[in-house]
């Protein structure tokens, strides 16, 4: 197969014939070779798929068009990530850990040196870069990281642990989170980014995960003692908790593009398993749980179509989304959710077989789960989704919810699409697991907005349509437990008197 040379640039590539040839790549490495079941089964990633990945120069979507990259564009991004997991979504993940926490962060907040060093090895050399946020005593909790830093003569140093992150003992450039240590020893409550060549020592792997589904990616606890030059620290616009705002809202409004690939390659293996697989003398293609569990799947293909489009034209990378908590937190979600659940039926349709550990049902399972987790647990995103849309309902001193949402610009349709269902008060304090159930109303009824825009736009009725019911379906299903007034608790101290074994009679010999 013919690959762009490593050192040929792409930057003038038309984007046709460069993606076509990152699919054609793509799918000799993991759907023609006869040692998949290597790649996808052992831990790491074989040098020579790394190189042929790479060989196409797929994080050069990444990098503006003066550091000889192909500019930025949002839209290519997104269609390189979903021609990605199409294949593998392990190897998505990587391209998406490089590109949106990686490359655009450096776009928009490095300084010139730092752009030009990191954008020229990483097209010429094929460098790799990850983000380090993440500790082992403040996981969700971010703003109260430990991993410090102190000013040097010649620029900053760092000490800290970091764990969870994903390219660990891989990337050549980290983007290393720390707060300001002051004169007193006290951590400030501002964030600051740090670039790191890796090259340069100051990161020590301390352990190497076991990670469950991913095995592409290693992953890791780190000790941080390292020394970052001045001008390889991110500058922010206002200040630095703004700063990893814009930078995880536009990483999650990107994951549309991870899941646009593996949604369609669930949506083919179970329509291609279904008409091909004979029970009771007919296709399970023709049984309707079958087709419910099909249309579900169909549908978030479609609403996954819906948040791309919504992504390009709203997350540009020279536009601030650090005010876009709602948008990027119903998009990261609802969409992880979706693969989550469409690998669920996909094994569900396959049966026993899918269960193996080489078949792609049972892999989507256990590769997919952790995206509902990373970047923010999806409990605690809905339970923020809930609370912005409470606070500006409180703002403008109303409480009925659909009052609210028809001149909400993530709702103005959706929301008189299901007028019915959303017109009713809210209390603004609710418990916690109310917060979570109304946000999975909400991020549907925003998701539901998206899939009407795209069909304004031309995209196929049919689809569009089977979308809208199935959202209208689901954001009845979540409201009719959100309206459910009980709340089981737990019993702490269970032990007493729950031995069923002494409330029945077991037979003598």
């Amino acid at each position: 197969m013919k690959l762009y040379a490593l050192d040929k640039s792409v930057e003038n590539v038309d984007f046709s014939s460069f993606i076509n040839q990152y699919k054609r790549t793509l799918k000799s490495l993991f759907a023609e070779r006869s040692n998949l079941e290597e790649i996808n089964l052992t831990r790491g990633l074989p040098p020579f798929v790394l190189r042929d990945v790479m060989s196409c120069s797929p994080l050069s979507v990444f990098v503006p068009s003066e550091y000889e990259g192909r500019g930025g564009d949002v839209a290519e991004c997104l269609a390189v990530l979903e021609a990605t997991s199409y294949e593998s979504l392990p190897l998505s993940l990587l391209v998406g850990i490089n590109g949106a926490l990686f490359l655009q962060p450096v776009s928009i907040y490095g300084s010139e040196e730092a752009k030009k060093s990191v954008y020229h090895r990483v097209i010429h050399q094929k460098n790799l870069g990850g983000l380090m946020i993440t500790e082992p005593d403040f996981g969700s909790d971010a703003l109260k990281m430990q991993t410090s830093y102190t000013e040097t003569d010649n620029g900053y140093h760092l000490q800290g642990t970091k764990h969870w992150a994903g390219l660990t003992g891989w990337a050549d450039y980290w983007l290393l989170t720390a707060r300001r240590q002051n004169s007193k020893g006290e951590l400030t409550r501002d964030i600051d980014f740090f670039i790191h060549d890796s090259h340069l020592k100051g990161i020590e792997v301390e352990e190497v995960f076991k990670n469950l589904g991913l095995y592409m990616l290693p992953y890791g606890r780190n000790k941080i003692d390292a020394h970052i030059p001045t001008a390889y620290k991110l500058e922010p616009k206002t200040n630095g908790i703004t700063m990893m705002l814009d930078i995880l809202h536009r990483s999650r409004l990107q994951f549309p593009g991870m899941g646009m690939g593996f949604l369609k390659r669930m949506l083919d293996e179970a329509l291609d398993h279904c008409k091909e697989r004979m029970v009771g003398g007919n296709s399970l293609f023709t049984y309707d749980q079958v087709k419910k569990r099909l249309s579900k799947i169909q549908s978030a293909f479609t609403v996954c179509s819906a948040m791309c489009a919504y992504t390009v034209e709203n997350a540009k990378i020279d536009m601030d989304l650090s005010k876009m908590d709602v948008a990027a937190n119903s998009v990261k979600t609802i969409i992880t959710d979706y693969m989550q659940d469409a690998s669920q039926s996909l094994l569900q349709l396959v049966g026993a077989k899918g269960y193996r550990q080489d078949h792609i049902a049972g892999r989507a399972i256990v590769d997919s789960r952790p995206y509902q987790i990373f970047e923010g647990s999806n409990d605690i995103l809905y339970q923020q989704i809930s609370e912005s849309v409470l606070k500006g309902m409180r703002k403008m001193n109303i409480s009925n919810l659909y009052e609210y949402l028809k001149d909400y610009d993530l709702s103005t349709n959706s929301a008189e699409l299901v007028k019915n269902s959303l017109d009713f008060s809210v209390d603004v304090k609710q418990a916690q697991r109310k917060l979570v159930e109304l946000g999975q109303v909400l991020g549907r009824v925003f998701s539901l907005e998206m899939v009407i825009r795209l069909g304004e736009k031309g995209f196929r009725s049919d689809l569009i349509n089977n979308s809208i019911s199935n959202l209208q379906l689901e954001i009845n299903n979540y409201l009719a437990s959100y309206k459910t007034e009980a709340l089981p608790d737990i019993i702490d101290d269970y032990g007493d008197e729950s031995d069923w074994k002494k409330f029945v009679q077991f037979q003598t010999t």
